[in-house]
């Protein structure tokens, strides 16, 4: 969220949620705000990239991957932003929801 608010310049929206599929479990972030140069979404998630530290994404990216998870940037450039964290479905655990 705080990237979204500090480099989205419009964003108007902000909407989390998941999408499970026979791959695994994605937890989605996406707002609506000027999204990511193509040529820059890998880019985002190197040390030192950005206007501030360079070191947010970076060390996202880092963390997940000792897990096994992933982290991808997949928004429209100019239509907003989309963070896409994979959890494999060997990693994840769905449990049902089982109220009385």
């Amino acid at each position: 969220m705080d990237n979204a608010i500090r480099y989205g310049k419009k964003i108007t929206r902000i909407s989390f949620f998941k999408e499970i599929s026979d791959k695994g479990l994605a937890l989605i972030c996406e707002d609506d705000g000027v999204g990511v140069e193509t040529s820059s979404k890998e880019k985002i998630f190197d040390r030192g990239f950005g206007n501030n530290t360079g070191l947010g994404l970076f060390l996202t990216r880092e963390i997940l991957m000792i897990t096994g998870i992933t982290i991808k940037e997949e928004g429209i450039p100019g239509k907003g932003a989309r963070f896409v964290i994979s959890l494999p479905r060997e990693r994840t655990v769905f449990v049902e929801n089982h109220e009385k």
